[in-house]
């Protein structure tokens, strides 16, 4: 006889969700929210904004204690988003990255104001991928932390360049501009002076001790079974591409189940000391740019400093009356990713679509599922109905 599938993951989301039913999930002003009153505001949004499929997950008291996904993995073969679908993590790997980065502080592998050169067995512009460097001594500026805030200099990406080429924009560490480049550079620097790849890295730094079973930092044949595709926003097929190398910037695939795992090992604080944790989270530079996006877009402007709106470690942050905020992106076609913690309220929420209708929703969910009111949405480019 042949048993079903069990999906064990799934079957947590089910005992958690039904934790929740008599007390409800709480709220970062203290009201609660029902699971009953989740559904109807999660299925009310995505099916006027068109979203494809989303995946919620809630944390209460550092802990997850509400996940659930909604509309479809595959609209062609109308099969439905579950929690335990692989979705892509896009920039998420951003910030799960600098925490492995903040373990390899703790043991003195890596120190974040210690120049990258130090780490290279040979100058950087002698290496063919940052070759374009050789005439700008800048790059022996740049350290750890530099990287990690987004502070180095570099473009979003060098294809973004009219040339195609890489180069360094402004004074290292200066001021802020998003840049996956500088955090793939950061993984180049950490193999060469390991001699490890960042996937064994992750598998055995993060993933494995945070039973995120389902995430790999590069595509795994056994994803096959239960795999969620993108979708653009008209509703076109875009795919899930099956990624071979690993990228710090945004190769991970994973679960909202998994995702949700590490948030609350963050919220929780385990895996780092004490001192990283709070250097991860502490604010490295503010932030005056009008928006993230187009990344070296020279406008300024002071309207995020009433909630001093800065880069930490791998994460942006925000001020509000309930205390702090820490928060990540993740973005593509096809895929939209945000989660925002409360670290002094002990609240978190991760959201992961596989639409790019998905931001459009992020606002108005983060506001209804745990009072936040504080996102800057305009500089995320969450704004307008968004």
């Amino acid at each position: 006889m042949v048993r079903p599938r069990i999906h064990v993951q799934a079957r947590v989301a089910v005992a958690l969700l039904a934790l929740v039913m008599a007390t409800g999930v709480k709220r970062i002003d203290g009201t609660t929210i029902t699971p009953a009153k989740i559904d109807a505001t999660v299925t009310h949004l995505m099916e006027a904004a068109h979203v494809t499929g989303i995946s919620v997950a809630i944390l209460n008291d550092n802990r997850v204690v509400y996940v659930k996904s909604y509309g479809l993995a595959n609209v062609e073969k109308q099969q439905p988003l579950r929690t335990d679908s692989i979705v892509w993590a896009a920039s998420f790997t951003k910030s799960l990255f600098a925490y492995f980065v903040m373990q390899l502080v703790d043991e003195g592998v890596i120190e974040l104001d210690t120049p990258i050169e130090r780490y290279l067995p040979k100058p950087l512009p002698q290496y063919e991928k940052y070759a374009d460097l050789a005439n700008d001594e800048r790059w022996k500026q740049i350290t750890p932390r530099m990287l990690l805030s987004h502070t180095a200099g570099f473009p979003n990406f060098r294809f973004l360049n009219a040339d195609g080429k890489l180069d360094i924009k402004f004074t290292p560490g200066s001021h802020y501009a998003y840049s996956g480049e500088g955090i793939n550079l950061l993984q180049f620097v950490i193999e060469a002076k390991t001699g490890k790849s960042i996937a064994e890295m992750m598998q055995t730094r993060i993933f494995t001790p945070f039973g995120m079973t389902r995430s790999s930092m590069t595509w795994q044949p056994q994803f096959e079974s239960d795999i969620a595709f993108g979708y653009d926003e008209q509703g076109k097929l875009i795919g899930h591409n099956k990624r071979t190398g690993s990228r710090a910037a945004g190769s991970m695939d994973t679960t909202i189940i998994d995702y949700a795992k590490f948030i609350e090992a963050v919220m929780q604080r385990r895996g780092v000391s004490a001192k990283s944790w709070k250097e991860m989270f502490r604010p490295q530079i503010e932030i005056f740019s009008k928006a993230q996006f187009p990344t070296l877009k020279p406008d300024f402007t002071d309207e995020n400093h009433a909630i001093r709106l800065s880069y930490g470690l791998g994460v942006g942050l925000f001020k509000t009356k309930y205390g702090r905020a820490f928060f990540k992106e993740g973005h593509d076609d096809g895929w939209e990713n945000h989660f925002l913690v409360y670290p002094d309220r002990k609240i978190g929420i991760v959201l992961m679509s596989n639409s790019s209708n998905g931001d459009s929703i992020f606002v108005p969910l983060m506001k209804e599922l745990i009072g936040d009111r504080w996102t800057p949405a305009r500089w995320e480019g969450y704004a307008g109905n968004k």
